[in-house]
């Protein structure tokens, strides 16, 4: 398996409708809804942003938790975009975690510094670069 993630994207005969294919084979959508010109046959790209961190967040704690053999039966995590409309610079992503089961606070506690530390809360804090480049 490639360290490598890569998405292609395919814009799509509707307008602003396009399919992504991953190097593992997986297929998914993204339209914009209506009022911006889309079908909304899709979820946008910014929800896609935000369930990149929901997935990472669910998924990271439902590994910590198990390794440690926490009683950890259901993680739910809502993440929204500028919930208070947008600042003057940069964005605020507003999560909460919904921890099922009978944990400590302790265990909460430390489930609250590893979902601070998921890749992708890790990837959005940090410096991104983007190359881009035209292709025959």
């Amino acid at each position: 398996m490639s360290t490598t993630s890569t998405v292609m994207t395919t814009l799509q005969d509707t307008p602003y409708q396009v399919v992504f294919e991953d190097d593992l084979g997986h297929t998914w959508h993204a339209d914009e809804p209506t009022e911006l010109g889309g079908g909304n046959t899709a979820t946008s790209p910014d929800r896609l942003i935000l369930s990149g961190l929901g997935a990472c967040t669910a998924i990271t704690l439902k590994m910590v938790a198990a390794r440690r053999q926490w009683p950890l039966t259901g993680i739910r995590v809502q993440v929204q975009l500028n919930p208070h409309g947008k600042p003057e610079s940069g964005n605020d992503i507003v999560r909460q975690i919904h921890l099922e089961g009978p944990l400590t606070e302790e265990q909460r506690a430390q489930l609250l510094r590893t979902a601070n530390a998921c890749p992708m809360h890790k990837l959005l804090l940090g410096e991104i670069r983007i190359q881009t480049a035209l292709t025959e």
